[in-house]
């Protein structure tokens, strides 16, 4: 089985990221980005990222997740603790995030390092969760093996039952992570190819050195 895709090609030619039109704080760009991915309507879930770990195996490995708020510090996101991710993420916090908006031909690309938030915004991040996603959190068994489907449909109803009219605590396993970047690429499509690439390095007096990549 082969298809050749050689012949896909597109031209990059909707906006242009040049020095001079930027903050010294790559937050602030990526709020600015952020804003305007949203108002363009262009992509259902802007929040959608990659992130990348490195597993016991050695090997790494990307999945998508939701990003759930950023502020000055950096990126939040929540997860099961105990999943391969959060696995991962307690042998080498160090991660990999990726945004990509193709509408608006953009790429984010985050490196920084893991830790986990404080209970109490877990405690309250989960507690703005219908009450459904709650109980999916508790039945599943995040990354493991499991027999079929209907051993979690099964559980749910269970806990459906054992819930009814009652508040679902948040588990112990699961919450939130927060990536302090270290480096942020911005990307732009351009024509022929001949893209921007920004990329912001956090400096040990805690300023950041902008420098342009080739493309």
């Amino acid at each position: 089985m082969q298809k050749d895709l050689g012949d896909y090609r597109k031209s990059y030619e909707k906006s242009a990221l040049l020095e001079e039109a930027i903050t010294d704080n790559p937050m602030q760009l990526f709020q600015t980005w952020f804003y305007e991915v949203e108002a363009s309507e262009s992509v259902e879930e802007p929040n959608a990222m990659s992130i990348s770990t490195v597993g016991q195996d050695g090997y790494p490995k990307t999945r998508v997740v939701l990003l759930k708020k950023y502020t000055h510090e950096g990126f939040i996101f929540y997860t099961n603790y105990q999943s391969e991710k959060g696995r991962a993420i307690a042998r080498d916090p160090k991660v990999c995030l990726s945004f990509f908006w193709p509408k608006m031909e953009r790429q984010v690309i985050v490196k920084g390092t893991a830790e986990k938030v404080p209970e109490n915004m877990s405690d309250g991040y989960f507690e703005s969760r219908p009450d459904g996603s709650k109980l999916g959190a508790l039945v599943s068994p995040q990354s493991e093996v499991i027999a079929s489907r209907r051993v979690l449909e099964d559980q749910l109803a269970q806990l459906e039952k054992a819930y009814a009219n009652k508040e679902i605590p948040r588990p112990e396993f699961w919450g939130g992570y927060l990536v302090r970047p270290v480096s942020m690429e911005f990307w732009q499509g351009r024509p022929n190819r001949l893209h921007d690439r920004l990329r912001y390095s956090l400096q040990k007096d805690w300023n950041w050195k902008l420098e342009r990549l080739a493309p």
